[in-house]
Order: structure tokens, then C-alpha cells, then sequence
């Protein structure tokens, strides 16, 4: 059955500056949406709204997982409810296995109790997927990683927990010409028609893997300008002022 992740006139702040200013999105499972725009436009900012992150304060508009509201969920529930936030700098975690930490997530997530022999083959099934090294399961989770590393980490989540909706926020930065391949490789094996997915990037390159739906391009808190996967080759190729673009910027100014 076809999910939906609704955000309406979303307004958000954090530390009183008013960083989103209306922004109306909505993405069902089996698509691909692409969030892009200049650094400070605001898409890091609703990645970590929509998982809930409680520095920022929703001033206005709500969030809704088909007809949930989940505007005000903790993190922990959203995720159960079917969200992933794969992290644009994952954090190193001394101490936390990340066998311990991925099955105890896992079991969470599916309700389930998976032994952790059962885990344990599925984990290194899917981290042979990733290309990963089988002896990165005795580290600590991220702990001196590469930055390819982490990002394969990230994608092995979600490899595992198979969420309705995944937010990729910037997955594919810090990633040499061969690693964004692997990692596009498994977020393409993750994707279907029971996932949708937001994928926040700067650059073009990561989308050629991906052929997304839809693109998005945001700027100053607000969605200027939808369109296919050609707008995003417009955006590559001319950058955020070519002339179509700043016109629609100019023509929001008085709104932003």
C-alpha cells in the first residue's frame, strides 16, 4: 500500500532565526525526490525537522505521515513509524559495537528479537552489497572511519532497517568517484515501490546514478522550483543564477 509524507507550510526556527518559511512537500514510497540548493538554503534544516531533532521549534504548519501528524514526535517514534535520516557527518561512537548497535536497532525498528547468529549473516550479506570489510563488524560505530566509510555505514542501515521513508542529507559529500558508486549501488538495492526517498545533495553527480522523480530547488527556507531530472543538469551546469532561477528568487524576495 502506497504511503505519504506530507509537510504543509512548514515554518522553523531555531535560537529565534526563522530558517524555513513555508516549504509544502509531499513524497510517496516508490519515488525519488531530490532537495537541492545553495549552502544555508534550509535543506539540512528539514531533514532534521522531519526526524524530529529538538533544537529547531516548528512556528507553523504541520508534518504527516499519511494521515499522522507527526509534527511533534519524539525521534524515536518516528523512526518505529517508518523514517531514516542517513547523517551528513555521522558521528563517531566510542565504545557501541556496531554489531550491538545495528542489531538492537534492528530488532527495535522490526519488533522483532533476531538471535545474533541469525544478525550476524545477515549483516555481513548485506556489508558484502556495500563492498564493506567483513572486519569493520569488531569496530566501534564510525569510530576512525574514512568518510566513504561512514557513508557505506549509513547506507547499511538502511539496507537493514528498510524504512518507508529515507532522508539523505548530503550522503553523497566527502565520497571519491568509485565510493559515491557503491554507495549509489546500494541505495538504488534499497529503493521500491514500499520506500521513498529524499536525497539532499549539492551536485548532479549522485543523481545520474540515482534518476530521481522529482527535483526540488530550495533557497532561503522556501521550494522555488520543481521540476525533473533535466532541472538538476540546468542547476549543474549554470549554477543557482542562471537567469530563470534568480528570476523566481527575485520574484519571492518580498515573501523571504
Amino acid at each position: 500500500m502506497t504511503k505519504t509524507l506530507r509537510i504543509e507550510d512548514l515554518h522553523v526556527s531555531v535560537a529565534g532565526k526563522q530558517i524555513l518559511k513555508g516549504v509544502t512537500l509531499e513524497i510517496t514510497t516508490g519515488t525519488v525526490h531530490a532537495l537541492m540548493g545553495p549552502n544555508g538554503s534550509g535543506k539540512s534544516t528539514l531533514a532534521h525537522v522531519l526526524m524530529g531533532h529538538p533544537k529547531y521549534t516548528v512556528e507553523k504548519g504541520r508534518i504527516f505521515l499519511d494521515d499522522k501528524d507527526i509534527t511533534h514526535l519524539p525521534p524515536n517514534e518516528r523512526a518505529k513509524l517508518g523514517l531514516f535520516l542517513s547523517f551528513q557527518y555521522p558521528a563517531e561512537i566510542t565504545g557501541v559495537k556496531i554489531t550491538s548497535f545495528l542489531r538492537t536497532a534492528y530488532n527495535t525498528l522490526h519488533n522483532t528479537n533476531m538471535s545474533v547468529v541469525e544478525f550476524h549473516k545477515l549483516l555481513k550479506q548485506t556489508m558484502t552489497e556495500l563492498a564493506m570489510n567483513p572486519d569493520m563488524i569488531k569496530r566501534c560505530l564510525n569510530e576512525g572511519f574514512s568518510g566513504g566509510e561512514k557513508k557505506r555505514t549509513e547506507i547499511l542501515q538502511l539496507l537493514l532497517f528498510k524504512p518507508a521513508f529515507a532522508i539523505l542529507d548530503e550522503t553523497d559529500s566527502g565520497l571519491d568517484v568509485d565510493a559515491l558508486r557503491i554507495v549509489a549501488e546500494g541505495i538504488n538495492k534499497a529503493r521500491g515501490k514500499d520506500m521513498g526517498i529524499l536525497v539532499i545533495t549539492h551536485y548532479n553527480r549522485i543523481l545520474d546514478y540515482l534518476a530521481p522523480d522529482k527535483v526540488h530547488i530550495m533557497r532561503d527556507g522556501k521550494i522555488l522550483k520543481t521540476g525533473g531530472p533535466n532541472l538538476a543538469k540546468q542547476i549543474e551546469s549554470q549554477g543557482y543564477e542562471f537567469s530563470e532561477f534568480a528570476s523566481l528568487t527575485q520574484e519571492n524576495s518580498g515573501e523571504l
